[in-house]
């Protein structure tokens, strides 16, 4: 598979430890750095933009997308399909940007089995006691819905030794420079710097013809 010149970071989190903010706030720091938008059967929530935040279609329109192989991965998750676009993150990527994938750990598999060199980086609430009051502060969901992501918060994280990197959201500032340290200490990896520098490479190790 041809090395691409931007690099795929997996971020995943229970919900409510703070994955999308993070992303958000990184991005405000760097322009050569997109997240991937999903596309998803859910309905928008209060400030989303179709496109922007996610591409929301019918559950018709995603089950046509399966069946053509557009989907790196997808997944169902509390009745919802959610998908990531092939074409999109690899048309990104070869143009050098960096691209963030905000799933979870089963679409993150999926991923590492088609992109070997995408990186995953697994965020964590600094307690269960916080993430149970993060989520009902977001007021978004009913008791018996927080009781059920919080239930699949700790499947969640239970998978989170898979992942090359782990952040622990106690203190937004702190985990957003750890995140942004791992993101560009992976951008100065040797794999991304030859990828992008290969013609340098070639000329310098070239023998010189005598």
């Amino acid at each position: 598979m041809q090395h691409l010149a931007g690099n795929l970071f997996i971020v995943s989190a229970p919900s409510g430890a703070g994955k999308s903010s993070l992303i958000q706030a990184l991005l405000k720091r760097h322009s050569d750095m997109q997240v991937s938008v999903s596309h998803t059967t859910r309905a928008p929530r209060p400030g989303e933009q179709d496109g922007v935040h996610y591409h929301f279609i019918s559950v018709a329109e995603f089950k046509a997308l399966i069946a053509k192989d557009e989907f790196f991965e997808w997944a169902e998750v509390f009745g919802n399909y959610y998908g990531t676009s092939k074409s999109t993150i690899r048309d990104s990527l070869s143009r050098g940007i960096d691209v963030f994938l905000d799933i979870d750990w089963q679409g993150a598999r999926q991923i590492k089995t088609q992109e070997s060199s995408a990186k995953g980086i697994f965020i964590l609430p600094p307690s269960l006691a916080e993430l149970e009051q993060r989520l009902t502060k977001r007021g978004q969901d009913s008791n018996d819905v927080i009781a059920k992501r919080m239930a699949q918060a700790q499947s969640e994280m239970s998978h989170a030794d898979e992942y090359e990197y782990l952040i622990i959201n106690d203190n937004f500032d702190n985990a957003l420079n750890e995140f942004e340290r791992i993101v560009l200490a992976q951008r100065n990896s040797f794999g991304s710097q030859a990828s992008k520098h290969q013609a340098l490479l070639t000329q310098l190790l070239a023998k010189t013809a005598n």
